[in-house]
């Protein structure tokens, strides 16, 4: 089992910056891919941003340049540096793990809002 607890959200003025931070625990040697997804009021969970053990990070085209995921192996922590945030990108955002056996684990999320 892996747990997943996030950390960072809140509110911010548009064109501001949050950073997320996610802490794994558990069987953590069997995590291959880790990464952030996001659910905004009436839609479904999205991609934000994800890495691959040994692989480069890919991003939804929608943050392309404003955010920035980071993995530390070392401290099994993966960050989220949002710049540059919108009024859309307001929303539940949750940290993801996948497993080598398949398995999907979330976090419990952490909100995020921007609004003047």
């Amino acid at each position: 089992q892996v747990q997943l607890v996030e950390s960072g959200g809140g509110l911010v003025q548009p064109g501001g910056s949050l950073r997320l931070s996610c802490a794994a625990s558990g069987t953590i040697f069997d995590i291959d891919a880790m990464g952030w997804y996001r659910q905004a009021p009436g839609k479904e969970r999205e991609l934000v941003a994800g890495v691959i053990s040994g692989g480069s990070p890919n991003y939804a085209d929608f943050v392309k340049g404003r955010f920035t995921i980071s993995r530390d192996n070392a401290k099994n922590t993966v960050d989220l540096q949002m710049n540059s945030l919108e009024p859309e990108d307001t929303a539940v955002y949750y940290c993801h793990a996948h497993s080598r056996n398949a398995m999907d684990y979330w976090g419990k999320g952490t909100l995020v809002t921007v609004s003047s």
